[in-house]
C-alpha cells in the first residue's frame, strides 16, 4: 500500500475537519508516524479489531470502527432473518469508547439490525450474558482490555455469548474485508433511532442474581463476613458492580480507593490499568495496609481479568498470579462440588494451553476431564458449547487472570471471580486456613509448580518483522536443552494434525523435568510472550535459569 496516496484521499475525500487536521499535524512534525497510521489497514481478526486510537487506516476511529460495523452488519443480514435480527453493544471507560459504541450502534440501526445498548459503562462478561438474554444475533463490547490508554477495541461476540470462533470469525473478517471505504457505511439514517433500546439497572439485576447464584458457601460466609477486602476497578468498569456483588453474598467490610473509582480512560494513577502487573496494585495495597486488609482485588478496564493479594505466613501482602488464582478455585469448587454431591463424569474444566499444568492435576484427581485449548478464553467457551448436551462445565481459567464458572456467561468473569474468591476465603476460614495456607496446603496435595511470563514489545513494522525472525529462528533451530534438562518435545501449533487444534503461531518446549516455555506473538499488543512453566521443590530457581535462557 502506498500510503502517502492514502494519505491524500483521506485529506481530499468526505472526512472531518479534526481527521484531516490530525493528518497534517502529522505530515508537519512525524513522518514515521504518519506512514504506520496509514501503511495498512488495521487488521479485523477473528477476535474483531484493536489498535492505537488516531487518524488513519491503521488506527481506531469513527471511521475504521464504522467500517467494520458494517461488514458485520452484512453478515448478519445474509445469515439471518431481517425482521429479527438484533445485537447487543456495551462499552467500558475508555476514552472514545461511548464515542465508538454509538457509531456502531447508529451503523446497525441504520442498516436496520435492532440494537440493545447499556446506558453506560458495563463489564464484557455482562455483554456476553445480555446476549443470550435478549437473545441477539451478536453483540460488540468497546474496549482493549488491559492494553494502555492509547488503545481502543472492538471485540465481537456471537449469539452464544461468546466471542466469535470458526467458521464465524473468518465469514465475518471476509465481509468486513469487503468494505474498502468510508462510503460504504450506512452511517446514519431517520430510522436509525427507532432501532436503539436502552439497557440498565434491569439487566444488571438479572446477570448478579444468575451469577451469585454459583457461589457454594453460604454457611461459612455467614460465619466469616467481617473478612476485609479492598477492592480497586482501576478507573474502569467494574467499580459498578464487584463491591455490589461482594455485599450482596454477606460480606461487609470492602474497603475501595476512591482515586481509583473514577471512570477515566485517561487511567491517571496507574502506568498501565493491568491488574498482571504490580504497580497496578500499589494504591490498594497501600489502603489494605492502613485498615489490615485480609484480601485485595483489582480488575482490568472492563472488568473481564482479575488480580488478587493474600496475606502469607508472615502477615504480609503477597500477589498471586493467574496460574495460582485459578488453581486455587478449582481445587475449592470442585471440592465443595464432591461434598455437595454434584460431581460425576459428566463434569469437565477447561485451561489453555500456557495455563498451569497444576489445574490438569487437580480435575483428574477429582475424577473430572480437563481440555487444554489454545489461548483465549473464547476457546474455552468453544468447549462449553460443544458439550452443552453431553456434560456440563465446572470451571476454566487461563493464566492472564481469567476465570469462569457455569455457563451464564461464556466468557472470563471478574464479578463472578471476585465473589468466588471471598466465598473460598470463607470456606477456608472455616477450615482454620487463609488464603494463602489453602494454596500451600494444595501444593503440598499436588506438588510445586511455580509459572511466569515475559514480555518483549516490539512496536510498529520494523517490531513485526523482528517477532517474526525470533518465532522463525525457534521453529528452525530450537535449542536441545532448558534449565539443564534435555529437550525432548517440541510442539508447534501452526501443525493442526498433530495438535487436533485450530492452527496458532505458538510454540511449546518441554524438557525432561517436566518443565514447559510456551512463545507466542500477542494477538492483540505488539509484543512477544514467553510463558515459563517450572515443576518441582526448585521451581524457582528453574525458572530464573529458563528466563535468563530465552529473553536476551
Amino acid at each position: 500500500m502506498d500510503y502517502k496516496k492514502v494519505v491524500e484521499k483521506w485529506l481530499t475525500g468526505e472526512f472531518d475537519t479534526a481527521t484531516k487536521q490530525e493528518i497534517l499535524d502529522l505530515q508537519n512534525t512525524d513522518e514515521k508516524a504518519l506512514e504506520d497510521a496509514f501503511y495498512k489497514n488495521l487488521e479485523f481478526g477473528t477476535g474483531g479489531l484493536r489498535g492505537l486510537m488516531g487518524a488513519g487506516t491503521n488506527r481506531m476511529n469513527r471511521y475504521t470502527v464504522g467500517m467494520a460495523t458494517q461488514g458485520l452488519a452484512n453478515y448478519i443480514l445474509r445469515e439471518s432473518n431481517v425482521d429479527k435480527a438484533s445485537v447487543c453493544i456495551s462499552y467500558d471507560s475508555r476514552n472514545n469508547s461511548k464515542l465508538f459504541a454509538n457509531i456502531t450502534a447508529e451503523v446497525f440501526a441504520s442498516n436496520g439490525i435492532k440494537v440493545y445498548i447499556f446506558d453506560d459503562i458495563r463489564p464484557t462478561p455482562e455483554l456476553s450474558y445480555a446476549i443470550r438474554l435478549k437473545k441477539a444475533v451478536a453483540g460488540v463490547m468497546i474496549t482493549a482490555s488491559h492494553n494502555p490508554k492509547e488503545y481502543s477495541g472492538y471485540k465481537v461476540f456471537w449469539s452464544d455469548g461468546a466471542q466469535i470462533t470458526s467458521p464465524v470469525d473468518k465469514a465475518v473478517v471476509d465481509e468486513v474485508a469487503k468494505i474498502s471505504e468510508p462510503s460504504q457505511v450506512k452511517f446514519n439514517s431517520d430510522e436509525a433511532s427507532a432501532q436503539i433500546i436502552s439497557m440498565g439497572a434491569d439487566v444488571d439485576q438479572m446477570y448478579l442474581t444468575d451469577i451469585l447464584s454459583l457461589t457454594l458457601s453460604p454457611e461459612s460466609r455467614e460465619k466469616h463476613s467481617d473478612i476485609k477486602f479492598v477492592y480497586t476497578p482501576l478507573h474502569g468498569c467494574g467499580v459498578r458492580l464487584v463491591p455490589e456483588s461482594l455485599r450482596r453474598i454477606g460480606f461487609k467490610n470492602i474497603f475501595n480507593v476512591p482515586e481509583q473509582d473514577i471512570s477515566d480512560g485517561n487511567f491517571p494513577t496507574v502506568v498501565s490499568p493491568n491488574p498482571e502487573e504490580a504497580a497496578s496494585m500499589k494504591m490498594a495495597l497501600e489502603v489494605a495496609e492502613k485498615n489490615r486488609a485480609d484480601i485485595v482485588m483489582a480488575t482490568d478496564p472492563d472488568a473481564d481479568r482479575i488480580g488478587i493479594a493474600v496475606r502469607d505466613e508472615n502477615g504480609n501482602m503477597l500477589r498471586l498470579n493467574g496460574n495460582q488464582t485459578a488453581s486455587m478455585l478449582t481445587y475449592y469448587i470442585l471440592r465443595r462440588w464432591k461434598e455437595l454431591g454434584k460431581l460425576d463424569s459428566t463434569k469437565y474444566i477447561v485451561k489453555t494451553i500456557v495455563t498451569t499444568d497444576l489445574m490438569r492435576k487437580i480435575a483428574e484427581d477429582f475424577g473430572l476431564k480437563c481440555y487444554n485449548v489454545l489461548t483465549g478464553f473464547k476457546y474455552i467457551a468453544e468447549i462449553v458449547k460443544a458439550n452443552e448436551d453431553s456434560g456440563e462445565f465446572v470451571c476454566g481459567g487461563e493464566e492472564s487472570f481469567g476465570f469462569n464458572a457455569g455457563q451464564f456467561v461464556r466468557d472470563k468473569d471478574a464479578q463472578l471471580t471476585a465473589a468466588l474468591i471471598a466465598d473460598c476465603a470463607a470456606w477456608a476460614a472455616d477450615q482454620g486456613m487463609s488464603l494463602y495456607q489453602l494454596l500451600q496446603d494444595i501444593y503440598a496435595r499436588y506438588g510445586y509448580h511455580k509459572e511466569a511470563l515475559t514480555s518483549l514489545t516490539k512496536k510498529g513494522k520494523s517490531g513485526l518483522e523482528e517477532i517474526a525472525n525470533i518465532m522463525n529462528n525457534l521453529r528452525s533451530n530450537p535449542p536441545s536443552a532448558m534449565a539443564d534438562s534435555k529437550i525432548i518435545k517440541v510442539i508447534d501449533y501452526l501443525d493442526t494434525e498433530s495438535t487436533g487444534l485450530p492452527k496458532s503461531n505458538v510454540l511449546q518446549l518441554f524438557n525432561e523435568a517436566g518443565d514447559i516455555v510456551s512463545i507466542r506473538p500477542s494477538g492483540t499488543e505488539p509484543k512477544i510472550k514467553f510463558y515459563f512453566a517450572a515443576k518441582g521443590d526448585n521451581a524457582d530457581e528453574k525458572l530464573l535459569m529458563l528466563q535468563k535462557e530465552f529473553v536476551k
